[in-house]
């Protein structure tokens, strides 16, 4: 037959294999990490600012397979805190122009010569738990700027507004060498204060004639907001942007004075982040704003009691995941739920009999 030529040719195997004489090679499959990964190598890679290292050690942090979250806890030991950026959250209003202000800023940032990494949190389907991701496509000159890095990540089902890993996620930007790292939550609410343990500064991004959005907001994230940032501020809606803009001053002038503030903080000021009208002066804000901070050993305490807060959070997840794991917990949780449903057993009763056996 042809076997005898087709040896010799450079597309030989190809035909091979087309007619099924030879079986092809298995390949790893892309999401099989546990025989590729160098720690030592990845983690170089990282800390050389390689974006596609950085996009693959998020993804390794994110993943919730056993020996992933190993090799991602040697990853960040391997990797330490030495290098610290900036950290801002962000969180607005549906509809606000949260992609188009961070756009906006993180091309005047690259500008400066800054390093950015946006880490955009999106919502998760309760149904189908299926995320869209599409921050990119939003920010499509930032997502191509050669000191910028855009990645989208899932919220599954953590609440307040960030995803579970997101905390790593910045710490491995910061050891990439970014300096400035964003965190877009997942959309304004009462529950958004999770990103104030993980940011130095947190930005509430509104829209001028929005309703009564201090109803909307109300105080949990109101009292949170190092800086409001009134969107859209530019037409016919800059009227209107300034008006909004008075009443937010008014609102954040009666609350309570914040110890890791000075004088004139939390301030609102407005912006447009379509004609990039402000943005200059709101960086100006906030370098004041970490200044003082810095200064003040704010900055330094802030860090702190974040440190504290994820790990008391990380050992209620733990100790969750060890209950779950356990069949025979497993089996008595199940039971237990049956006697909650029936009425025969108070949530609380059967909570308790469930971590005295832990």
């Amino acid at each position: 037959m042809f076997v005898t030529k087709s040896l010799a040719s450079p597309w030989k195997f190809a035909k091979l294999y087309a007619f099924g004489l030879r079986a092809r090679p298995a390949r790893p499959r892309t999401g099989d990490m546990t025989y590729q990964i160098d720690i030592n190598a990845l983690a170089a890679q990282v800390a050389a600012g390689d974006r596609r290292a950085l996009a693959r050690a998020i993804t390794l942090v994110e993943s919730g397979r056993a020996d992933h979250r190993a090799q991602a806890l040697a990853l960040l030991d391997t990797l330490g805190t030495a290098r610290q950026a900036l950290r801002i959250g962000l969180s607005g209003t549906p509809g606000v122009g949260k992609s188009t202000f961070i756009e906006s800023f993180g091309m005047m940032l690259t500008g400066l010569g800054k390093r950015v990494a946006v880490l955009a949190v999106d919502p998760s389907s309760t149904r189908s738990g299926g995320s869209i991701l599409g921050d990119k496509t939003r920010m499509d000159m930032l997502a191509r700027h050669p000191l910028a890095f855009i990645r989208p990540s899932p919220s599954q089902t953590q609440l307040g507004g960030v995803a579970r890993r997101t905390r790593e996620a910045v710490a491995l930007c910061e050891a990439a060498g970014f300096d400035i790292v964003l965190i877009e939550t997942v959309g304004v609410g009462q529950s958004e204060t999770v990103v104030a343990q993980m940011a130095d500064l947190f930005l509430l991004l509104l829209a001028p004639a929005g309703g009564d959005e201090l109803q909307g907001v109300k105080r949990g994230i109101m009292e949170i907001a190092d800086m409001i940032l009134v969107n859209k501020a530019d037409g016919d809606l800059k009227p209107q942007a300034m008006r909004t803009c008075a009443d937010y001053a008014g609102a954040l002038r009666l609350l309570r004075k914040r110890p890791q503030d000075p004088e004139g903080f939390p301030k609102a000021l407005t912006v447009s982040a379509l004609e990039t009208i402000g943005i200059e002066a709101a960086w100006a804000e906030m370098q004041t704003l970490m200044a003082w901070r810095r200064d003040s050993s704010v900055w330094e305490t802030t860090r702190a009691n974040q440190a504290r807060y994820w790990f008391a959070e990380e050992v209620r997840l733990q100790l969750l995941a060890r209950i779950a794991a356990d069949p025979d917990l497993g089996a008595r949780m199940t039971a237990l739920e049956k006697e909650v449903a029936a009425g025969r057993m108070t949530p609380a009763a059967a909570a308790a009999e469930v971590v005295s056996k832990t």
